[in-house]
């Protein structure tokens, strides 16, 4: 890309960005209520075991990192029926870096989700872990984030304002629970841990446990989640030519 290509994908970023962070329901729920759960759960009836408090970290900072990707789609289908798609088609903006800026946003809108949980565990929790493997969750959990946004981008084109909403916290609780986010995977009936295996969110957070306890992520883990990646920015790309019709 050019210098100004640049310039102006990143100023639609950073657009998109403060949008986002000043809106206080995202604030809320991608933010507050991942850590209020996280703090609960790991604290209901005095439980003690710092390896939970670890696991559960991993788990509701991957859980608010997804509310925050899925978020952005909502965000899109706003701007459908806003009339803001149709301004940004008379701006230098092509349809590709707008999609692409979006993209791109919920690269950095995930941050404040995970960093939050990490701190809470962290200073409210006790839990401890060697400098460079807190850097290694935190950036695979940064990573592997980018399939719910693809996800929430998909659902933001093809559908309405008040169903994308609704379809992205239904992916968003639907996922958590089904991916072993809030619960372990060890208390599920067996069917329901074979299903879990291969949902994305399950291996999302396999990442981020595996490397807190110092060992890589698991081949499969890195598959899965690949896989449902590129089935998901399939899903977006579909969508937005779909939307590039009637918008």
């Amino acid at each position: 890309m050019s210098t100004p290509i640049l310039s102006t994908t990143a100023a639609y970023i950073g657009l998109e960005t403060r949008r986002a962070l000043r809106d206080p329901g995202f604030v809320i729920s991608t933010i507050g209520v991942p850590v209020m759960m996280y703090l609960l759960f790991t604290n209901l009836g005095g439980q003690n075991d710092p390896a939970y408090k670890a696991v559960a970290m991993v788990g509701m900072a991957a859980y608010g990192a997804m509310g925050a990707a899925l978020s952005l789609g909502t965000g899109v289908a706003e701007d459908k029926s806003t009339g803001w798609l149709r301004q940004l088609r008379i701006t230098p903006m092509t349809p590709r870096r707008v999609v692409t800026g979006r993209a791109l946003t919920g690269t950095v809108v995930v941050l404040p989700a995970i960093a939050s949980i990490l701190l809470a565990g962290a200073l409210v929790n006790g839990v401890r872990m060697a400098p460079a493997h807190w850097a290694a969750v935190a950036l695979a959990l940064w990573l592997g984030s980018f399939p719910f946004t693809l996800l929430g981008l998909g659902n933001g084109y093809r559908l309405s304002a008040q169903t994308a909403g609704v379809v992205n916290v239904a992916c968003n609780l639907g996922l958590a629970v089904v991916g072993g986010l809030w619960f372990p995977v060890s208390l599920f009936p067996g069917w329901l841990a074979t299903l879990s295996s291969w949902t994305p969110t399950h291996r999302f957070a396999e990442l981020g446990a595996a490397l807190s306890e110092g060992r890589a992520p698991s081949a499969t883990a890195l598959a899965v989640l690949a896989a449902w990646a590129a089935v998901f920015g399939a899903y977006a790309a579909i969508s937005y030519r779909r939307s590039a019709r009637t918008v």
